[in-house]
């Protein structure tokens, strides 16, 4: 795995990242991306032989910690392990989640509790024990990953585009309470990404693949990665309560093609 940075320009010497769902699929980017901007990072995730594998392709600035997000002891361990490592939090991405594609009517009630557990309680928890550690240092940065689908009303998500809705209204809840604190709190919706986790679905890489969006393809998780690690550095530093769409114009209106109907 190489370390090469995608965003030139941005530093993160010195700081120290938490990254959940780090252990494939755009966390591992971030991860990935983040180390290449000097930045310390620990990746949280529940797959553990993946991500000790990513921690240890990423060098001595990389941790492996084991974090079932819709724990709070999880998570308060997690944040004490990445302070006794690294000295410190500077900042958090909560990139772990869980996706749904089924009718609202179809989805079980069960089911739609616990994907609003983990994508959306998960948030909650992770950005109130990361809070004391953030001020401890001054100032921190948390990017929160909600979704195109937490941009406009996307049949077939249910519980997910429910959970990624209120990802969004967090961020901006949070950004508003920590801004004198000079912790800065913004969502990132990406569009569709080609992963592992996407591509079971069906859907393919590069040019032409995803006629939904304008630019006509899905995204790389490295283009995703590239707007966290740029809202987790001082570049950023006058943004919070941002949302930033990285889904190919998907979330701007349909395509030509879909409004004259061909």
């Amino acid at each position: 795995m190489t370390t090469t940075s995608t965003t030139p320009g941005i530093d993160l010497t010195g700081k120290t990242v938490l990254v959940t769902g780090a252990a494939r699929g755009i966390g591992v980017e971030v991860a990935r991306q983040a180390v290449a901007a000097g930045a310390n990072v620990v990746i949280a995730d529940l797959l553990e032989e993946e991500g000790q594998e990513t921690a240890a392709k990423l060098g001595d600035r990389a941790r492996f910690v084991r974090l079932d997000v819709t724990s709070e002891a999880g998570w308060q361990a997690a944040v004490d392990f990445a302070t006794a490592e690294f000295g410190g939090l500077d900042g958090l991405v909560n990139n772990a989640g869980i996706a749904t594609g089924t009718l609202m009517e179809a989805e079980s009630v069960e089911h739609f509790r616990r994907v609003l557990d983990i994508n959306l309680t998960g948030v909650f928890i992770g950005m109130k024990t990361a809070v004391p550690a953030l001020r401890t240092r001054g100032a921190g940065s948390i990017v929160n990953i909600s979704s195109a689908a937490g941009l406009i009303g996307l049949a077939l998500t249910a519980g997910y585009g429910a959970s990624k809705w209120g990802v969004r209204g967090l961020t901006k809840l949070a950004a508003v309470e920590l801004g004198t604190s000079k912790i800065r709190v913004n969502s990132v919706h990406p569009g569709m990404t080609y992963t592992p986790m996407t591509s079971e679905t069906g859907i393919q890489s590069g040019d032409g693949n995803y006629p939904n969006t304008p630019m006509g393809r899905v995204g790389q998780p490295e283009e995703i990665a590239a707007a966290v690690v740029f809202l987790l550095s001082d570049v950023a530093s006058y943004m919070t309560g941002a949302e930033l769409a990285v889904d190919g114009g998907w979330t701007a209106g349909p395509t030509v093609k879909y409004v004259m109907g061909q």
